[in-house]
């Protein structure tokens, strides 16, 4: 494997030394998606959030600030990202607003009903099973809950097929095939807003 290739595949699951340097650049350079995403959830300050992959934390540091009265999860079953994200925000988890664990989207150790938005930013790319994953993403929602989607590539414009072709285990979703794939998880309500013109996607899941 060349040392590029070997490099972005890492984004999957960051390991070792080299996982260290991607989660920083990560948490560095998906900001204006992030931001972008972040625009389209509308909270009240005191929500029960869980970011799923959640990296090096970056998201999890933004949360914190538009829920002051709320409490933020991470989630991520990269060793060197929960240790990132746990240094990003310590003293968010001192204050005991904020929790960093480390797991696996397909079997969330979470009770039923807990959280009222969860999100996945940059991430879904990489869940096997991701049908699974939505069902336990459901699983843990409370009714009227949000579950968001930010994905940095639309799936129409043709620019991540060379992403596919360097990173192993990448998988890019339309918005369309996401909405199908959630309504199969039991989401009552699904909506999509694509900006072509920045090739990125974002979509809301509502649960009844």
């Amino acid at each position: 494997m060349g040392l590029l290739r070997k490099f972005f595949s890492n984004c999957g699951k960051p390991q070792g030394r080299m996982g260290r340097v991607v989660v920083a650049m990560m948490n560095r350079g998906h900001a204006g998606t992030a931001a972008w995403g972040f625009s389209h959830l509308d909270l009240q300050g005191n929500e029960e959030v869980l970011d799923c992959g959640c990296g090096g934390g970056a998201n999890i540091a933004v949360f914190l600030r538009m829920v002051d009265e709320g409490h933020v999860t991470g989630l991520d079953y990269s060793t060197v990202s929960v240790a990132k994200s746990r240094e990003v925000n310590r003293a968010a988890i001192d204050a005991g607003r904020c929790e960093i664990v480390q797991g696996n989207v397909r079997e969330l150790p979470f009770d039923d009903a807990r959280f009222d938005v969860v999100t996945a930013f940059e991430t879904v790319y990489f869940w096997p099973e991701i049908a699974r994953c939505f069902t336990e993403i459901h699983r843990v929602l409370k009714a009227g809950g949000v579950f968001m989607i930010t994905n940095e590539t639309s799936g129409k414009t043709g620019a991540h097929e060379k992403w596919q072709k360097l990173v192993d285990g990448l998988s890019v979703y339309t918005g369309e095939e996401l909405e199908a794939l959630l309504t199969g998880a039991g989401f009552a309500r699904v909506e999509i807003d694509e900006d072509l013109k920045a090739d990125r996607l974002n979509v809301r899941a509502y649960k009844a």
